[in-house]
């Protein structure tokens, strides 16, 4: 007589699922908000919106992933700031349209499911959701066996954030003269790692743990640098300057993202010596003999986002970064052109 067969015979353990989500309860209890209803476990998540807070208030969603920066997670065996990646993606890139955001799941499939690997992961995605201020009301791991290879996964995210319909920053009111201020990236945050794979890895044949001097690190731990979480920055300077346009440095770098925060008619040109690029960025290009306008269209360069504002408006703005120690660089000006962006200066050539 054929054996009988459980789930588990093909590659699903309902068990260390169950242990998977109590590893992460208590991690994802902690970053609950008051307006969070219901419990863990839920077929969907609860979020009572407190409309009262707003006059007109407009919701705001986005969803990414990480991309090819999993591949060093499994390389180095290092999971705990891919969580990280997977929320900043989503919450950086509602925060250009001034959006607070409000809540967060995620989804992780995996191949084989390991339960402290989950708990890393998502452990991850609930501490940069602390830090964003949103909360982290559900998610799905699917284990799909024969789908990934065993110890590989993938995540993505889903953020919704909330803004005042007078506060919604489109781009449209960009003008002439604004300047463009940059804030510091934490690193390669989670693009152009197809390209940092190319290089470090088959080109120069790394494996993760050499130590680079000019980094004062391995490549590995300065490759897997969780991306920058700027909602606690930025979400302040919403709400009390006028911002005309915000710019999530993510794939395409400086050329492809720019003109998605500027009318059409208009133009920018991009100081590359108001800041220093980061030595991650410059041995990229070195070990590649990448051309250099090919490393702002791929990376960004140091600059995770950007802020649009007339000149004096954008005075304040640095003022009031400055108050709280946040360094930010005046990297370049609208003007009059054809939607498109020129980069001038520094060790850029062509």
């Amino acid at each position: 007589m054929d054996k009988k067969l459980t789930y588990k015979d093909s590659g699903v353990d309902i068990d260390a699922g169950n242990y998977s989500v109590k590893l992460i309860r208590d991690s994802v209890k902690a970053t609950y908000r008051p307006e969070v209803l219901g419990d863990l476990g839920g077929f969907g998540g609860l979020f009572a919106l407190a409309a009262n807070r707003y006059k007109e208030p407009v919701l705001v969603s986005g969803t990414d992933g990480v991309g090819t920066k999993l591949r060093l997670a499994f390389m180095l065996d290092r999971h705990d700031t891919i969580g990280q990646d997977a929320v900043a993606m989503c919450v950086n890139d509602i925060l250009v349209q001034g959006a607070e955001p409000l809540f967060f799941l995620d989804y992780l499939a995996v191949g084989k499911l390991d339960p402290e690997q989950v708990a890393a992961v998502v452990g991850g995605v609930a501490r940069a959701c602390k830090e964003s201020g949103c909360a982290l009301i559900g998610g799905e791991t699917a284990e799909m066996g024969g789908f990934y290879p065993a110890g590989e996964y993938d995540i993505a995210g889903f953020s919704v954030g909330v803004v005042e319909k007078s506060k919604l920053i489109t781009g449209a009111r960009v003008h002439e003269g604004d300047l463009l201020l940059g804030l510091p990236s934490s690193g390669v945050h989670s693009n152009g790692y197809s390209l940092v794979r190319k290089i470090c890895f088959e080109r120069k044949g790394f494996k993760g743990d050499e130590y680079i001097e000019m980094l004062g690190k391995t490549i590995g731990e300065a490759l897997l640098t969780p991306t920058r979480l700027y909602p606690a920055t930025c979400l302040p300077l919403i709400r009390a300057f006028d911002i005309h346009g915000m710019v999530h440095i993510t794939g395409g770098g400086f050329y492809e993202n720019i003109p998605r925060a500027i009318p059409e008619g208009l133009a920018v040109t991009v100081d590359a010596d108001a800041w220093e690029v980061p030595a991650i960025f410059r041995l990229l290009q070195e070990w590649g003999n990448v051309d250099w306008k090919e490393m702002y269209r791929t990376f960004n360069m140091g600059i995770g986002m950007v802020l649009i504002a007339a000149e004096d408006e954008s005075k304040k703005i640095e003022a009031s970064l400055a108050e709280r120690g946040e360094p930010v660089y005046e990297i370049g000006r609208v003007t009059k052109g054809g939607h498109d962006v020129t980069i001038k200066g520094g060790v850029f050539h062509g």
